[in-house]
């Protein structure tokens, strides 16, 4: 159970990203229905930690506030960002080792690779640093095109707000969707963003995607039907070719694995929210069978629907 969260601050701390773990961990909820943690920020030793805003941050906990830590978070620091202290690393390791949770947040994921705990795991950051993480970590698989991504019980986000979705993701992962939801709605932001690659990793639509954003938005209301690109280029009034350019110009990827996204995303909303059965959610999310509907689930999200269900219920009340 995710219930001890420590934030570790490094010199020139982001006081952004830094205050999205104060606002997700940091806040009791329970007046309103959602979790309450038991919420740490501490440094290599207690006193003044400077940030990249040029104010100081008084720190009462030295790296003792780990040891016991379900959850040990770094936020974004340094200009580079540079070197980490070798205990700040020895407490990574030690965290992960007795089966923490570590989480980055933008830069974050620099201290990470330096504890070796990027090593041969799919991570991301910032995409003005990603290039530079690939570079100082070569065996890590560093991708920048992703919000955050979860490999091991080490979770590596993206800059700014993306740190808000793994930290959201985090809480849902752990204490079901129903908490997600309560500390979602207390900030006023989505409790996940749509689509992603990976397991359980969520990205938004591209948003510079207008020419093809009347036709996404209109597909995502039709996913029970079948589209084909001739279909699709037509709707859109383009050739096929044209239309194909276009569509992964705008998305990054082809028509087809884009709608298959969109049919899991739309089969874990019902999964979630809904008691119906997998038959019905795989004709209701376009995939026609169930048996469909598990494979592209597995390949997805590396999980069977009733086991995602298993985890991530809260159905809706139904009208009485």
């Amino acid at each position: 159970m995710l219930h001890r969260v420590t934030a570790v601050l490094l010199p020139q701390t982001a006081p952004f990203e830094l205050g999205v773990a104060c606002e997700v961990f940091g806040i009791d909820r329970r007046d309103s229905g959602g979790p309450a943690f038991d919420f740490r920020v501490c440094a290599q030793e207690p006193g003044v930690v400077s940030t990249k805003a040029g104010f100081g941050l008084v720190v009462e906990h030295g790296l003792e506030a780990t040891l016991d830590a379900d959850l040990v978070i770094v936020p974004a620091y340094g200009a580079d960002p540079a070197p980490v202290p070798g205990p700040v690393l020895e407490a990574l390791r030690a965290a992960h080792a007795r089966g923490a949770w570590i989480m980055s947040i933008c830069s974050g994921a620099f201290a990470l690779g330096e504890a070796g705990l990027l090593d041969g795991r799919a991570c991301t950051t910032h995409w003005m640093h990603a290039e530079t993480l690939a570079g100082r970590f070569p065996t890590a698989r560093v991708d920048p095109a992703v919000l955050y991504v979860e490999d091991g019980r080490v979770l590596t986000s993206a800059g700014t707000a993306a740190g808000i979705d793994a930290s959201l993701y985090l809480v849902r992962r752990e204490l079901g969707a129903a908490a997600a939801a309560v500390v979602a709605r207390r900030m006023v932001v989505p409790p996940h963003r749509d689509g992603g690659q990976a397991q359980y990793v969520d990205t938004p639509l591209p948003c510079d995607a207008d020419t093809l954003a009347p036709l996404l938005a209109w597909v995502v209301e039709h996913l029970e039907d079948e589209h084909t690109v001739p279909d699709l280029a037509a709707r859109a009034l383009m050739s096929e070719r044209t239309f194909a350019r276009r569509f992964r110009a705008e998305t990054g990827t082809t028509p087809a694995a884009w709608i298959t996204r969109q049919r899991v995303v739309r089969a874990q909303e019902l999964l979630e929210r809904t008691t119906a059965g997998v038959d019905e959610i795989a004709r209701l999310a376009g995939f026609g069978t169930a048996a469909v509907l598990r494979h592209h689930f597995a390949r997805t999200l590396g999980t069977s629907p009733q086991a995602y269900r298993r985890t991530f219920a809260c159905p809706e009340p139904q009208p009485v």
